[in-house]
């Protein structure tokens, strides 16, 4: 055991020690008292021998006293009583306190000092300071998580594992020390420690399980390339035909100033070579990626300012490799994603002019789409803005590969450090060469409209700010309108369904390019509600319920094409979405528009479609905007008299008496009650008979 544990638990056995002491001095029992005494006199003996010993004096000549005489004494002599040691101890505590908060300032010092070396890279003067900060105070577990760290930074993980330690004694519960102690371990090969360690974190901490198995993906992955690794050295060593290939490829390789056909035809046996982990990880083993990337002939056709003609075919060749090499390849995968050459080509790559190169640099990146670690790596490493942008453009340019693109596209949608590394440049980088796409719909391109729309939608589902921006972008209103005109008439239908449902996700935020299109959008929307497809109608319709609340003028305008008659026919027997996004239209409509209720009325004079949608069974949404229907037609002549002798005032009432939660449905009922009874008088009979007014009273407060 170390002089430092052996101190810390010293000073947590006499705070202990010295708990016990002052509940015995407190006993009533006079031999307690006297045992207890005799017991304070040997712990201040022992605290005067310490460094800095105890400033408490004590009469000790009650040792030698007559134990017959002892009781007498006692209760005689004043610093012998239990009330003078209390004080004396507290005295002593209060003296403690202070220099403790002494040597925390100085150990506070001492650590902020480390702090700066740590920052500034000088590992060793940090290691210094913070020892000079444990010296002061040995139970600040910060110091040693602190050393620990700049331990590892210096590779001497035996001590940083033992700092690690140190921390624990003094918290438990301390993350940083389990942290920074799976990293030791996992840098000494102990993997089963390293997992144990930051399981330990979840323990303690279970809202970092994201974290947490981050890191025990770090550790799998470290495991498996020191396997790898070793069996790949196991078989080189051994003289194995085809570990010894690929060595030797690659130092072939490694000649400089030889014509491009060379390399061509030595990269393509290096691919076909490659058949497994351990010739990918002889690769690695033997600088594969860096003799490639430093030959000047290959980085001239990377660059794509070799214009020889297999210059492209090189080119090819580089990419497929890199995928062979790359292929369920961790290690691999990390060191190509890494080097910033490789980060230039993969995404300049994107838009040769060559079909074929294109597609294998996208075959590149559907390999690291398919994996959340791979998604990780590019996401860290390559420019996403100028990434994502090549991917849409491309799509123009190259028909062969949209299927490819598609898939890249959805596997990093569903990320989402993808989307907020985006944030600030998500319509310039997609929204923009989106737009541009849905203005040329063709045939030849539509297709692939219904995924990309999707996929673009599932980017900006929950990220709000992203939303914001893609609202405000007038180039994306104008495409959706451009878009929505041309497959209402022709056979692009399949993208209207995609489209209208990206709309109305956009709809939840106001802008003012929002605000400059609705009347267009509401136009569009009305005359898609007699489309042969339900999918189509019902989204047109939710469209509607998102435009008009925000514009009176859309209002207006779906008014008088004929708005309220199509929301009738939808409400006669549609499903429940429709109905809620037609009832919600209608109670706008009827709300700014006397055109509007004159309409329903006309079709509708006992009003026997809203309340039917007040009976049981319907949604708080739809019962609420029908009672909010009602009670604005009611404000016309005629409805409220046509009403006498059916069970319209009951339906109200329950509705008005309902669920509390249903604040929204009991108001609009409420107001519909009283606006019945207002225009005519003779529904109060009923009211009074079902005990109504005293209902109403109660539903005043959720009026005003």
């Amino acid at each position: 055991m170390t002089k430092e544990l052996k101190d810390f638990e010293n000073f947590l056995k006499n705070v202990n020690e010295i708990s016990d002491l002052v509940n015995e001095l407190n006993s009533s029992d006079v031999t307690s008292q006297q045992k207890a005494v005799e017991k304070a006199d040997c712990y201040i003996a022992a605290l005067k021998e310490e460094e800095e010993p105890c400033k408490t004096l004590l009469n000790r000549t009650s040792i030698n006293i007559d134990p017959s005489q002892q009781t007498v004494v006692l209760q005689n002599d004043p610093s012998l009583s239990a009330e003078h040691i209390m004080k004396t101890m507290e005295k002593d505590a209060e003296d403690r306190l202070k220099r403790r908060l002494v040597k925390e300032g100085k150990a506070n010092g001492h650590k902020e000092k480390g702090n700066k070396a740590y920052r500034l890279g000088d590992y060793e003067t940090a290691v210094k300071l913070y020892s000079d900060g444990i010296n002061e105070l040995r139970d600040m577990e910060t110091l040693y998580t602190n050393r620990a760290q700049a331990y590892i930074k210096l590779e001497k993980y035996k001590e940083a594992i033992s700092d690690c330690e140190w921390a624990l004694k003094c918290n438990e519960k301390c993350v940083k020390a389990y942290f920074h102690m799976g990293r030791a371990h996992l840098a000494t090969k102990r993997y089963n420690e390293s997992r144990m360690c930051y399981q330990k974190i979840l323990e303690i901490e279970p809202g970092e399980e994201r974290m947490v198995k981050e890191y025990l993906t770090k550790v799998d992955l470290e495991e498996e390339r020191v396997c790898q690794e070793s069996k790949a050295w196991e078989e080189f060593e051994k003289g194995e035909a085809k570990a010894r290939t690929v060595p030797e490829l690659l130092k072939k390789l490694d000649r400089p100033e030889q014509i491009p056909l060379y390399y061509c035809g030595g990269l393509k046996l290096l691919s076909q070579t490659i058949a497994d982990c351990t010739g990918q990880s002889l690769f690695r083993l033997h600088n594969g990626f860096n003799i490639i990337q430093a030959n000047n002939t290959v980085r001239s056709c990377l660059l794509q300012k070799l214009k020889a003609q297999c210059a492209e075919e090189l080119c090819m060749s580089v990419l497929k490799l890199w995928s062979v090499v790359c292929d369920g390849n961790d290690e691999n995968q990390k060191i190509l994603m890494s080097c910033p050459f490789s980060q230039n080509y993969i995404v300049d790559l994107l838009l040769s002019g060559t079909a074929a190169v294109q597609r294998e640099c996208l075959a590149l990146l559907c390999l690291y789409s398919q994996t959340p670690r791979g998604r990780s790596l590019v996401i860290d490493n390559l420019n996403l803005p100028m990434l994502v942008e090549n991917l849409i453009v491309s799509i123009s340019t190259q028909k062969q590969v949209e299927t490819t693109v598609l898939t890249v596209l959805e596997n990093f949608a569903t990320e989402k450090r993808f989307c907020m590394q985006l944030k600030g440049k998500f319509t310039t980088s997609i929204m923009l060469p989106f737009s541009s796409l849905l203005r040329n719909i063709t045939m030849c391109n539509q297709h692939i409209f219904p995924w990309l729309i999707s996929t673009i939608g599932l980017m900006i589902v929950n990220h709000d700010e992203i939303r914001k921006d893609v609202a405000s972008c007038h180039e994306c209103w104008q495409a959706f309108l451009i878009a929505m005109e041309r497959c209402m008439h022709c056979e692009y239908r399949e993208i209207l369904y995609p489209l209208l449902g990206l709309m109305i996700n956009l709809f939840s935020i106001s802008s003012s390019a929002l605000q400059e299109h609705m009347v267009l959008i509401s136009g569009r929307c009305v005359g898609l509600l007699s489309d042969p497809d339900g999918g189509i109608i019902t989204r047109a319709a939710g469209l509607l319920s998102a435009t008009l609340p925000q514009s009176a003028t859309a209002t207006e305008d779906a008014v008088r094409r004929g708005v309220v008659g199509s929301m009738r026919k939808l409400l006669k027997g549609s499903g429940k979405i429709t109905t809620k996004y037609a009832i919600k239209v209608l109670a706008v409509c009827t709300a700014t528009s006397q055109t509007a209720r004159e309409e329903w009325i006309k079709c509708d004079k006992r009003l026997h479609t809203l309340i039917r949608l007040l009976g049981p069974g319907n949604d708080e949404v739809v019962a609420g905007n029908a009672a909010l229907c009602l009670g604005h037609c009611l404000e016309m002549p005629g409805p409220a008299s046509s009403l006498l002798g059916t069970d319209t005032v009951l339906v109200l009432l329950r509705h008005a008496a309902g669920n509390a939660q249903r604040s929204g449905v009991q108001q609009n009922a409420a107001i519909a009650l009283g606006k019945l009874c207002k225009a005519e008088p003779r529904h109060l009979a009923k009211l009074r008979e079902l005990h109504g007014l005293e209902i109403l009273h109660s539903c005043m407060k959720l009026i005003t």
